[in-house]
Formats: structure tokens, C-alpha cells, sequence
């Protein structure tokens, strides 16, 4: 297998011929003799029913209607991740990698047979709603999303500018449905930004995997190289991925030439290996990187190396566990199929697909809520009250506020516990390094 093959490769927990797409493998010197007859009878079969429901079905049909309907059916019982994309869906697809596109800004995928999001992304209508990492989705409207594909499931949320969409979603702590009326919007991404936080330690937010991350990571680097940050913190919380190439080349910008970043391997072929660049800059910082359920494929990849390499402190809670390979593989009439064709493994061998990568040091937000909460409770229960006032956390990957300076060293939101951590981690980290051994 080349790496030519994935040069499109796409990850993503979530995101034909005009009559049927069929792969028929043909074994070199007849090794499998039957397979292209076997698939002609079963083709056979497929055209029988066809041309059943051409002539008896209530209501007359559409040739391109069925077959499609066909197509999701296919694609759809081969895993969560595979799909087939109507020609304007394959579009949108493109567009969307490119970082911007219109909709609500959720990343969502499958997890455990449900339609669950993955992310919201920041500064988006599905953020400033409320929509949180790990809600299920059980309605769109007023349609369930029992039977949808994926695909169908973002069809259905993308849409013009100033429309609005009615969600439905079961949030784990609450008993009844949460509905949300959402608005969409034109989304755009800013996939990397930087800031300076207390201690001089740079911070680097990544939203997604796109086209130009790897380059923008570039560019935030630098210039926090000119403030001669003593730390860094790569923030990678709720960051449901994207292209497989840009979570190599954002990698390697921390691995020394030919380290291994993430193989893959089919089916029936040979592992291919993504390694660090012999250009790769090779930043040498100590360094944090943050993760939650959020952090789905392409942050699993980076969070991985670097932990694997002993490159990073990986701090938060255990990622989504998303550890399979999408290849985009456009058709003839404009229309395309997104197909699970391989496994990703760490540079030590292990794969995360529905595992995630374990934190070193794990902070789970929803237990310290739990625990102040009980603390709370039994404070005023104290008082003989059985009323409890619970203050709502801000979301864990609020940024700070800007100062007017944005090279002044910014003070980290108390309610961000993980951020707080990892400040504190790399301000340690400082003073140990100082400490001279006792003669």
C-alpha cells in the first residue's frame, strides 16, 4: 500500500457509479475463480428486486432513488464510519475540510449504536447553545435518528444561513430529553490559536485537523518562540479530528526526524508507516497536552505520539477511542464514498479503536462536580435545608479573556481544573529543573 493511496485519507468520528458500485477482486493467476461469478448471481438477484419494485410498488419510484437507497444500505451495514455521499453531500465533504461550511458546528459520530456528538466546535451556534461532548442525539426535528446514517444525520443539520433546527438529546446526570432550537450559521474555523498564560507558558488551542493546521501551527509557534515561553500546552480537549495527513505533519513538528508518528494497515496489506520529516522542525519544549472525551482520531494520533515518545504529559480524561481509517474515494457521477479501510496504531503497536488514550494523569471534571456537589449537599444538609445550589461549570476549553495586549501573559479561568493542572504542572517543572543535587 502506498502512502499515495492516503494522501486523501480523512479521519473523522464522524462527517458510485450512476447504477451500483460493486469491487470485484480478480486473484492473480486465478487464485479465486468463482468470486466474479458469485458476485454476477448476487448482482442478478440485486436486478430482480429491482425490477419488482419498477413494477408492483404502490407508488411509482425513481431508478437513481432506489439504487442510492441501496447504496446507504451497503455502505451503512459495513460499520458507523462507512457512507455513501449523494454528489452534493461528497461536495459539502470538501468544503468542509477546508474549515468552513454551513451548519450548526457539531462533530458527531456513532457510539454504541448511537448518534452521539463528538464535539461542538467553538465560537459556533451548536457552543453558544450549550450542546456538550458526549450528548446522544435521539431527534433532529421531529425525526428519530434510530435508523439515519451518519451521513444522514448531517444532512439533515446542515442548512442555510438563518434557519433553524430542533434538537432532541439525552445528556448522561439528567433524567428527561434536553431540546435545543439552534440557529444555523455559516460555520468557519480557526482550527489553531495561541495565547500566553501566567508563567510565561505558550498555549496552543486546536480545534480540528484541516488542510492548513499544520502550516497555522507553524506560524503560532514561532511567534511564541519570540515571547521565550519557558512551557507549552497543547490543548487538543474536543477536537474531533480531521485529515490524517495534517495529525502527521502537526506531529513531527515535535519528533525528531524518522520517529514514527502512526501506521496503518488493511485488510490484506502491509503497514504504512508515517515518520517525522527530515524538515520537521523538532520543537523542544516540556509540554502538555490535554485531552478529553471529546479528542477524537486525528487528536488521538498526536496525543499518542507524543505520549508514546515521552514528548508530553497527557492530562484530562480517557479520549473517544475512535482508531479507524476513512479513505474519500470520489466516483464517476460526482457522488463518493467515505470507506473504513484500515486501523491506526501508536508508535508502540497498540491501537485505541473503542479503547481512547488513557491521560497520565487523569482530572475528570464531571467527578470534581459530583464531589463539590455532595460537599455542598452535606454542608446544607447540615443546616437542615434540602436545597442545593450548584453553580453550572463553564465549558472546560473556555479560552481566557483577551487582554488589550495579546502578548501579556493571561491568567487561566479557575473553572478550567485541567488547564489549571497543566499550568501548575509546568510551573513545577521549572523549579525542579533548577534544583541543584545536594553535594
Amino acid at each position: 500500500m502506498s502512502q499515495e493511496r492516503f494522501s486523501t485519507v480523512l479521519i473523522s468520528g464522524l462527517t458510485l457509479t450512476a447504477i451500483l458500485f460493486v469491487g470485484i477482486f480478480i486473484g492473480k493467476g486465478g487464485d479465486q475463480p468463482g468470486y466474479a461469478s458469485e458476485s454476477y448471481e448476487e448482482l442478478q438477484v440485486f436486478a430482480e428486486v429491482l425490477s419488482q419494485v419498477k413494477k408492483h410498488y404502490v407508488e411509482e419510484t425513481k431508478t437513481k432513488d432506489l439504487v442510492q437507497g441501496a447504496l446507504r444500505g451497503m455502505l451503512a451495514g459495513l460499520d458507523p464510519h462507512s457512507s455513501f455521499m449523494t454528489s452534493d453531500m461528497f461536495k459539502e465533504m470538501q468544503v468542509e475540510t477546508k474549515g468552513e461550511f454551513g451548519g450548526l458546528g457539531i462533530q458527531i459520530g456513532i457510539k454504541d449504536h448511537r448518534l452521539t456528538v463528538i464535539a461542538p466546535i467553538e465560537d459556533t451556534p451548536a457552543f453558544a447553545a450549550g450542546i456538550q461532548a458526549g450528548d446522544t442525539i435521539i431527534k433532529v426535528d421531529d425525526k428519530s435518528t434510530k435508523d439515519l446514517t451518519l451521513m444522514e444525520a448531517v444532512q439533515h443539520m446542515r442548512g442555510q444561513r438563518g434557519t433553524s433546527v430542533k434538537l432532541t438529546v439525552l445528556r448522561e446526570g439528567i433524567e428527561e430529553p434536553l431540546i435545543f432550537t439552534i440557529t444555523r450559521d455559516i460555520i468557519k474555523i480557526q482550527s489553531v490559536r495561541s495565547k500566553i498564560l501566567e508563567g510565561n507558558i505558550g498555549y496552543i488551542r486546536m480545534t480540528q485537523f484541516q488542510e492548513s493546521t499544520a502550516t497555522d501551527l507553524t506560524k503560532e509557534l514561532e511567534h511564541l518562540i519570540t515571547q521565550h515561553i519557558q512551557g507549552l500546552i497543547l490543548d487538543l480537549r474536543n477536537n474531533p479530528g480531521g485529515l490524517l495527513t495534517a495529525a502527521v505533519r502537526v506531529s513531527e513538528q515535535f519528533l525528531e526526524a524518522g520517529r514514527l508518528v502512526v501506521s496503518i494497515q488493511g485488510r490484506n496489506e502491509k503497514k504504512v508507516e508515517y515518520r517525522a520529516g527530515a524538515n520537521s522542525k523538532h520543537y523542544q519544549y516540556p509540554m502538555i497536552v490535554l485531552v478529553n472525551h471529546g479528542s477524537a482520531s486525528a487528536s488521538e494520533i498526536v496525543a499518542a505520539a507524543m505520549q508514546d515518545w515521552g514528548k508530553a504529559v497527557v492530562i484530562g480524561t480517557t479520549s473517544f477511542g475512535k482508531g479507524s481509517v476513512q479513505t474519500i474515494l470520489p466516483l464517476s457521477d460526482g457522488s463518493g464514498l467515505r470507506l473504513t479501510t484500515a486501523k491506526y496504531y501508536t508508535p508502540k503497536g497498540k491501537s485505541i479503536h473503542s479503547i481512547g488514550v488513557q491521560p497520565d494523569i487523569v482530572i475528570d471534571l464531571k467527578a470534581i462536580q459530583v464531589a463539590k456537589k455532595d460537599t455542598s449537599e452535606g454542608n446544607e444538609g447540615g443546616k437542615g435545608s434540602n436545597t442545593t445550589a450548584v453553580k453550572t461549570p463553564k465549558a472546560e476549553t473556555e479560552e481566557p479573556p483577551k487582554p488589550s495586549d495579546p502578548n501579556e501573559p493571561q491568567p487561566v479561568p479557575p473553572e478550567d481544573v485541567q488547564l489549571l493542572k497543566a499550568v501548575e504542572m509546568l510551573k513545577s517543572w521549572k523549579v525542579f529543573k533548577q534544583i541543584l543535587p545536594a553535594a
